[in-house]
């Protein structure tokens, strides 16, 4: 039985969408809780809801490496909410690493780090501050890590294409001479 709810998350650019606005939801709630709920409560939100968006995080980057080699017209989670033309690539040549992919990862990296480090100091006291320095500076290791991977990956994909498309293009070029 096919659900018409349940059909719609087989794109991977909905499902992108769907977990990348829980993500947003989680750690903005994150940030709230540290720092306007007192005591336990809000030490216990802040740290649950952080670590909630540091797995979907890390989850979901893992699964976008399976997305690179697939032939969904899905080009990032900005391209699908700003529904822009993914024909023009922000690499310029055509080829090559994925920059501009790779780029919008690390300022978002960049800037999640800097706010889950910053809301820490101000929730986070004694030894439970480096721990947090610690396991905040491993997620985003691991999702610049997996995010080089999905732009390498993505190049290959390209380069693989694009060599199958010439041998391709010679074979017609050579089958269509009577020898």
């Amino acid at each position: 039985m096919k659900l018409a709810h349940v059909q719609l998350f087989e794109d991977f650019g909905t499902r992108s969408l769907a977990v990348h606005a829980v993500m947003v939801l989680a750690f903005v709630n994150a940030v709230l809780a540290g720092l306007f709920i007192q005591g336990e409560i809000g030490l216990i939100s802040f740290v649950a809801l952080l670590n909630f968006t540091a797995g979907l995080w890390v989850a979901h980057s893992i699964h976008s490496l399976g997305n690179v080699s697939s032939d969904d017209e899905y080009d990032g989670i900005l391209n699908e909410l700003l529904d822009r033309d993914t024909s023009t690539n922000t690499d310029v040549s055509g080829s090559g690493f994925d920059t501009g992919r790779f780029g919008r990862l690390l300022a978002l990296i960049a800037a999640v780090t800097a706010v889950s480090l910053l809301t820490s100091a101000q929730v986070l006291e004694g030894s439970i501050f480096p721990i947090a320095i610690v396991a905040v500076g491993a997620v985003a290791v691991v999702t610049a890590i997996i995010g080089f991977l999905i732009a390498v990956g993505a190049s290959y994909d390209e380069s693989q294409q694009r060599w199958t498309d010439r041998i391709d293009a010679n074979a017609e070029t050579d089958g269509g001479e009577d020898n």
